[in-house]
């Protein structure tokens, strides 16, 4: 299987990453971000991209892959909902549009949120600007897509966020995410079981279009 990454360098695609470099059933990963990935690796090869509204310089180079796990997102904290919608939901059909096109048998697996309204009529704006994003990419021409909703990602190995008060949390937090993984799957989940998840709906399929967290965690 060959994947495209795109959000290699957030705390998400980190642990994506990884989990994409360990799997031998993955031939090759192609990262697509603004910066790099910080990695050397035999299967992964990087595309530094500034434009994510637009990707007709690199479409010859986005063709002939079999999945895409989108790990892109921003905290709406401090957005208006123009700005917001603009870096979740044009951006983020900007990408799958370019891809189903040059790959209509991909599987396309994005990664929002627990809480996420799918009819988009809801009294929070991003559970609604999410829900839109979700709806849009399901009706595109791929093989499959998936919505990822997990609640709180603890990070393994050594994955860090890249903002500080977050990190800060996790680190002071860390006996309690642990703890709360198993008492408590519908609301906690891991960077690695994130990353095994993508690749096995990728790779088998789900019943479902929508998994949260008890779905991430029991696949």
């Amino acid at each position: 299987m060959k994947v495209i990454l795109f959000g290699a360098t957030g705390m998400v695609g980190q642990g994506v990453l990884r989990e994409c470099l360990l799997d031998s059933g993955i031939e090759s990963v192609l990262a697509v971000g603004r910066s790099p990935a910080g990695q050397r690796h035999p299967k992964l090869r990087e595309i530094l991209h500034d434009n994510f509204a637009d990707y007709s310089a690199i479409e010859s180079q986005l063709a002939g892959y079999d999945a895409c796990f989108f790990c892109l997102g921003v905290s709406s904290v401090g957005m208006n909902e123009e700005r917001y919608s603009h870096l979740t939901y044009d951006l983020t059909l900007a990408a799958a549009t370019t891809l189903a096109k040059l790959n209509p048998q991909m599987v396309f697996v994005y990664v929002t949120g627990q809480g996420t309204d799918s009819s988009e009529n809801g009294r929070l704006m991003w559970a609604r600007v999410k829900g839109k994003t979700e709806n849009d990419l399901l009706r595109l021409p791929f093989k499959a897509a998936y919505m990822f909703r997990p609640a709180a990602i603890q990070p393994l190995h050594g994955i860090r966020s890249k903002t500080a008060w977050v990190q800060a949390i996790y680190v002071t937090a860390a006996p309690l995410l642990s703890l709360l993984r198993r008492v408590a799957p519908k609301y906690m989940t891991t960077t690695e079981q994130v990353g095994r998840a993508m690749i096995k709906v990728a790779r088998d399929g789900y019943p479902r279009p929508v998994l949260e967290s008890e779905d991430i965690n029991r696949l």
